[in-house]
């Protein structure tokens, strides 16, 4: 009986991270299928591992194998592989502990509510990342920070040069940089 409720908490959580969090933000449903199926499996897995005398070790070398595997088709960002490795964590720990404590139910929620604040639109709102190709190569830093500024209508924090072609005259560059408070929605 303890099981079924590790279970259901795990459903609830993963249910409120997928269906709740990161789909009304990203509005990407291919994800949402990603996360919800990884963590189910990893649930199933994990209760059947956990029930056997070789559970903790193999469970934790599945959660290092499955944490490492990066989708080849398709590039994913950072805070979608944070969605992943919280799909994975909470599968593991409703599968392996086996019954649903004060501990596992607290870890499990402690999981969601992070993504909820760390991923939280309001939280940096004005901060932005783009890379940008110029059509001018710039040799000098400082003139390139400089046209970024006025180019972006915006405070450039950090400029990483990526590549400068002086045969095709271009540049590009990854900038960091915040918007004004009146361009931000």
């Amino acid at each position: 009986m303890n099981q079924l409720l590790a279970i259901a908490a795990d459903l609830v959580a993963i249910a409120v991270l997928a269906f709740g969090v990161y789909f009304p933000r990203h509005h990407r449903r291919d994800l949402v299928v990603a996360f919800t199926g990884v963590n189910i499996g990893v649930l199933a897995v994990a209760t059947v591992l956990g029930s056997s005398t070789v559970g903790l070790g193999l469970g934790l070398g599945l959660f290092g194998v499955l944490s490492i595997i990066r989708l080849r088709s398709d590039e994913i960002a950072q805070h979608e592989i944070a969605y992943y490795f919280a799909s994975l964590a909470l599968g593991l720990l409703a599968g392996l502990a086996g019954k649903l404590t004060v501990v596992t139910g607290g870890l499990m929620l402690l999981m969601v509510v992070a993504l909820v604040v760390g991923d939280h639109p309001r939280l940096f709102r004005r901060y932005r990342q783009q890379t940008m190709r110029l059509d001018v190569a710039y040799s000098d830093e400082a003139a390139l920070w400089s046209h970024l500024e006025t180019l972006l209508k915006a405070r450039v924090v950090n400029l990483s040069i990526k590549h400068v072609d002086l045969v095709n005259d271009t540049t590009v560059a990854e900038v960091r940089y915040v918007v004004a408070a009146a361009v931000t929605r």
